[in-house]
């Protein structure tokens, strides 16, 4: 029987179709690796029986791709956070450096899609800034997915790219920065309260790729929360309530995760949110000359294959922070 009025809001029937495909995933999975056990089991019984060294390569590949699939399935227990199992909203902010960090700001958001593609997670652009030469200024998407949040939440800080340009005619090594804030798509009910004087409400125009009426009418809203100085921003809707809307929720969700942080921040006295963009703030460093290295300075997680990575890669670093993140406490 259908909980009465669930399948006639379209959002929330849309959440619980993700919640369901969540779960029959993870019984796949399951059977999976028991298949998986069971048939490294035979083989194993095969090499010792019939003493045959050749089954040995097979035998590898197979306990191979079960640890990779455990081990996905181990990080998935983790993922216990309030809103772990939230939609994730993104915003890249390319950093000083003009052309050059707004080109890696564009890298970055290709990246992020590219993960979003390979998980089977749908991605939903909200505002976008194109950058004046090429690549992007900024620009905000919500990736919606089981977990979305949890896995992305890893992803928070400041991104520094090491480089020959191809912006640069001397041929010079170059760094760039850019900074990325993340957040969950926190439902509508949360218990936020907003003194409408303590916002700032601009209109403008949308810019860059999207609906019919872009650049035809200011849709697009900007809120400026003037306590904290939070701006949050949305254009991608079809109308300017709907922008407002969505920004409104965007708005209550930092201001909600704020008010977390600073809570924590006076029970274990961690340093708060990072803002400027530039040295010594970086959460990861991309290295593509004069060799090849990503390398996650929190958890100190390598990867060589810069390429790969920029494919869409990264949950080699986000499972290293999430096992991270989960011992921290007990070693400090």
């Amino acid at each position: 029987m259908e909980a009465p009025g669930y399948w006639d809001n379209p959002e929330k029937a849309q959440q619980g179709m993700i919640v369901l495909k969540g779960l029959k995933d993870e019984v796949e999975t399951y059977e999976s690796l028991k298949t998986g056990y069971e048939d490294i089991e035979t083989l194993l019984e095969m090499g010792y029986e019939e003493q045959d060294e050749s089954l040995i390569p097979e035998v590898q590949a197979e306990m191979d791709g079960f640890i990779e699939r455990f081990e996905n399935l181990r990080i998935k227990t983790l993922l216990s956070g309030e809103y772990d199992r939230d939609n994730a909203i993104l915003k890249l902010n390319a950093g000083a450096g003009g052309t050059e960090s707004c080109d890696w700001a564009s890298m970055l958001y290709r990246m992020y899609t590219r993960w979003a593609e390979k998980k089977g997670f749908s991605v939903e652009v909200l505002d976008y800034l194109d950058g004046d030469e090429a690549g992007i200024k900024s620009v905000t998407f919500q990736i919606n997915g089981e977990n979305a949040y949890g896995y992305l939440k890893s992803e928070k800080g400041v991104h520094r790219l090491v480089r020959i340009s191809p912006f640069n005619a001397q041929g010079k090594r170059q760094t760039s920065f850019v900074s990325l804030d993340v957040m969950p798509d926190i439902e509508d009910d949360i218990d936020i309260e907003i003194n409408p004087e303590d916002l700032r409400i601009d209109t403008y125009r949308s810019s860059g790729a999207g609906g019919q009426h872009i650049n035809k009418t200011s849709s697009a809203i900007r809120i400026t929360h003037l306590p904290t100085g939070i701006v949050v921003q949305c254009q991608n809707e079809r109308s300017q309530f709907q922008n407002k809307d969505k920004a409104m929720h965007m708005l209550k969700a930092k201001l909600y995760l704020l008010e977390q942080q600073k809570n924590a921040e006076k029970l274990s006295g961690i340093r708060g949110e990072v803002t400027e963009i530039g040295w010594g703030n970086q959460i990861r460093s991309y290295v593509m000359q004069p060799y090849t290295l990503v390398k996650d300075h929190r958890t100190s997680e390598e990867v060589s294959n810069v390429g790969a990575v920029m494919d869409g890669n990264i949950d080699p670093f986000i499972n290293a922070y999430l096992k991270w993140i989960n011992t921290k406490p007990e070693e400090e």
